[in-house]
């Protein structure tokens, strides 16, 4: 069964290209991204590390810490890490687990539990399904999964996206449309009456069925 909406994200330690860590007390009151690959020196996940690298800024204005994940060890990473600045041109500004033990890949069910063995004599193919995008709270509850195949790179700008929205709606009781960006208008969430939202929205809302309550996005 995976990780579902809702669960507390598996706590760890690991080793990091920026030392070890305890995953709980390094997200600390901010929101997580820990995002996952099969292997380092691999075709896609080199352009994903660089993009997210320039992205990095836009994280930070939303409070999110970034973390990744290969099953290779550190000192791979850090090979990896100039490969990534040639070709991308920008290496990775966040720290990078070494899943060599694969604990981390076990934990949030993107391994069997039956894995074992030299990380070295494994292929990208062998750990596909390290492909997954996590954001997890302040609360340390998963907010989001995305699990990607090898051959799909990630969008980066859709996961800033559903982030404004899981930033939003945590803190008002609102929904976003589809395709909702920031700015945009919102729908009152489900769980408020059509009372309660008076008091919310004195304004009113406008409401093509009485299910639907759009409201402008609030600040």
């Amino acid at each position: 069964m995976a990780l579902p909406i809702g669960a507390v994200a598996p706590d760890f330690e690991a080793e990091t290209t920026e030392g070890r860590i305890r995953f709980h007390d390094w997200i600390g009151d901010s929101w997580a991204l820990l995002f996952s690959h099969p292997k380092d020196f691999t075709p896609v996940c080199t352009t994903e590390l660089g993009a997210l690298a320039k992205l990095k800024p836009e994280f930070d204005k939303r409070g999110v810490k970034l973390m990744g994940l290969s099953v290779d060890p550190v000192d791979k990473h850090h090979g990896w890490s100039e490969d990534i600045r040639e070709t991308q041109g920008a290496a990775p500004n966040y720290p990078m687990i070494g899943d060599t033990d694969y604990n981390v890949s076990k934990l949030y069910d993107m391994l069997p539990a039956a894995v074992s063995g030299d990380p070295a004599k494994r292929t990208a193919a062998d750990n596909q399904t390290v492909r997954n995008v996590f954001v997890i709270g302040p609360d340390k509850k998963i907010k989001l999964v995305l699990v990607y195949p090898m051959t799909t790179g990630r969008n980066f700008q859709e996961i800033l996206r559903a982030i404004d929205s899981l930033q939003l709606t945590a803190k008002h009781r609102v929904a976003t449309p589809a395709d909702w960006k920031q700015g945009e208008d919102v729908i009152i969430a489900g769980s408020v009456s059509d009372d309660e939202a008076k008091g919310i929205y004195p304004q009113g809302w406008k409401a093509p069925k009485p299910y639907i309550r759009i409201v402008p996005q609030p600040k």
